[in-house]
């Protein structure tokens, strides 16, 4: 494969896709798979083939199309048509009425010109429900790899690194450190084989940005882990994805089979010296194996205990070699930045915050689903125009971001623009995207409690604050909740939460209180009124005996 046999695919698939009259596109990832999408599109190639329309009509399953409250989803490609709550009888209705007639089905018809969709900046999203999610050919035909053979035949390593650097790109796993800058100290370390890896294990609750990514367009992840391989000189590459996605696991075998077959991943990519390979680890499940030092431990076949920093993994990471570890929506970036240039990625986002970020949408919220929005957008924005406002009846009051991680977010704050810096000031993160709306009749105290119960399962109990820790914040919580506290219980709790923040080895336990310190800051009413009055209580203050037992 070379440059010139790349461009000539894509020109090809180009052609044969106009060639269609119509491209039907149905939604097959896992939300609207387990919504009955198979028999959806079962229906409609049924009726095409039905009228004998396969010449001029092509039936294809597509990534994630958004309104995922809504699926299984339709979308007629022609007039940029889409149907919401298809079943068989309407799917074969699209095909008489639609297709064979020219007359929409106006009772399954979503307006595509609504702020849900209007409002979105789409990047790492941008082939999702555009092109067949199995097919190398649509996505070479989306100018796929385009990137990668322009970074291999047309650029220095220590280029690609630079273009990635002035860009902006921070990474998207949470942390929000600078992806260039750490580009660059992996290339600079110094090992006899590197590494890099793809974060694929999304455990926040709520969470379904990565998978949806990994099913609906997989090249693009495997694109920017083949760049950044060039770049940082890596021969090995791996995806650390969680085996509660097997859909994602089956296209991501699928898709690596199709770039060796290609030339595009293996040995000589496109005829240059560039040699990369990339294999799939599966994780049990484990959410520590999200922080990279357990994810690494996971990989090398180890129990997925997080180790102490430094040495980090940029200089001593698998089998003791330079690793470089980004999430999946980090390696999405990368083939647009280069293919359309930093100064068109800066220019997106804030002036410390570029470029778009991917939520899901969650909770009490009309549209539930998956987005893509600026850097810098109003949280006003988010809940109300593009998600619809809470459902019928209730009123916002708050928004998780960043998971178990995160803080809640008040209604007083849903002008704070959503970036790194401004997240922080009110004691929550960016996290990996999830964004879990609660209205007027959730109980943040029980809030606090899931999340902490969360936390307190997943620790893997090699420190003492996160192990012992959160099982005790957990305690007063529940005796709160039950209103069998005092006050001294919240001073307790409070120093509990610091304590646990402050020394916990990694990032779970260090992140594990942020859920309870910003209701505490936020909602700390809510906890007041459940305390009992020290006068009535004959208990001993800060036991948390009820738990325990």
């Amino acid at each position: 494969m070379t440059l010139e046999d790349l461009q000539e695919l894509s020109e090809k698939e180009q052609q044969r896709q106009s060639e269609k009259k119509h491209r039907i596109l149905y939604c097959s990832a896992a939300g609207c798979v387990s919504c009955g999408s198979d028999k959806v599109s079962a229906a409609l190639k049924a009726k095409v083939k039905e009228h004998a329309l396969e010449k001029e009509c092509e039936v294809v399953g597509t990534g994630c199309l958004g309104l995922c409250g809504e699926g299984p989803l339709v979308k007629v490609q022609s007039d940029n048509t889409l149907y919401q709550n298809v079943d068989v009888r309407s799917a074969e209705q699209i095909i008489e009425s639609h297709i064979v007639n020219n007359k929409k089905v106006t009772s399954k018809l979503t307006d595509t010109s609504s702020p849900f969709f209007s409002s979105q900046t789409k990047i790492v999203l941008e082939n999702c429900g555009e092109i067949n999610s199995e097919s190398i050919d649509e996505y070479i035909g989306a100018h796929g790899y385009q990137a990668l053979a322009k970074a291999v035949n047309e650029m220095q390593p220590s280029g690609v690194i630079e273009e990635i650097r002035k860009s902006g790109l921070r990474g998207r796993g949470g942390a929000g450190y600078s992806t260039g800058l750490k580009w660059g100290i992996v290339s600079k370390a110094h090992g006899d084989q590197k590494y890099v890896v793809c974060n694929a294990d999304e455990g926040d609750p709520g969470a379904f940005m990565d998978r949806s990514v990994l099913e609906g367009d997989p090249h693009r992840v495997l694109e920017g882990m083949a760049i950044a391989g060039y770049a940082v000189g890596a021969t090995q590459g791996y995806v650390y994805c969680r085996a509660e996605y097997p859909l994602a696991i089956e296209r991501l075998k699928l898709a690596i089979k199709q770039a060796e077959k290609m030339g595009l991943l293996g040995n000589r990519i496109l005829e240059s010296q560039f040699n990369f390979r990339i294999d799939i680890r599966i994780g049990a499940g484990a959410f520590v194996c999200g922080e990279e030092t357990a994810l690494l431990q996971s990989i090398e076949g180890k129990r997925g205990n997080p180790k102490p920093r430094p040495p980090y993994p940029s200089e001593k990471g698998l089998w003791g070699m330079p690793t470089l570890i980004n999430n999946v929506e980090s390696f999405a970036n990368i083939a647009p930045i280069i293919r359309n240039g930093s100064d068109w990625f800066s220019k997106i986002g804030t002036e410390k915050s570029k470029g778009t970020k991917v939520f899901a949408l969650a909770g009490n919220i009309r549209n539930t689903g998956l987005i893509e929005v600026p850097m810098g957008i109003p949280l006003r924005k988010i809940i109300f125009d593009i998600g619809g406002g809470t459902t019928e009846g209730t009123e916002f009051k708050a928004a998780q971001t960043g998971g178990p991680s995160g803080g809640c977010i008040p209604a007083e704050h849903l002008d704070l623009p959503v970036d790194y810096e401004s997240l922080s000031t009110v004691g929550s993160i960016m996290g990996s995207g999830g964004l879990i709306v609660m209205d007027s009749t959730s109980k943040m105290v029980e809030v606090a409690k899931f999340f902490m119960q969360f936390c307190m399962d997943e620790s893997c109990g090699k420190c003492i604050p996160c192990r012992v820790g959160t099982r005790h914040i957990y305690g007063l919580l529940d005796k709160i909740s039950k209103k069998k506290a005092t006050q001294d219980d919240m001073v307790l709790l409070e120093e509990l939460c610091m304590m646990v923040k402050e020394t916990s080895l990694c990032g779970l336990g260090q992140s594990a209180p942020n859920p309870v310190l910003s209701t505490l800051r936020f909602f700390r009413k809510e906890y007041e009124e459940l305390l009992q009055p020290v006068e009535t209580y004959h208990g001993e203050p800060g036991v948390v005996a009820d738990f325990e037992k």
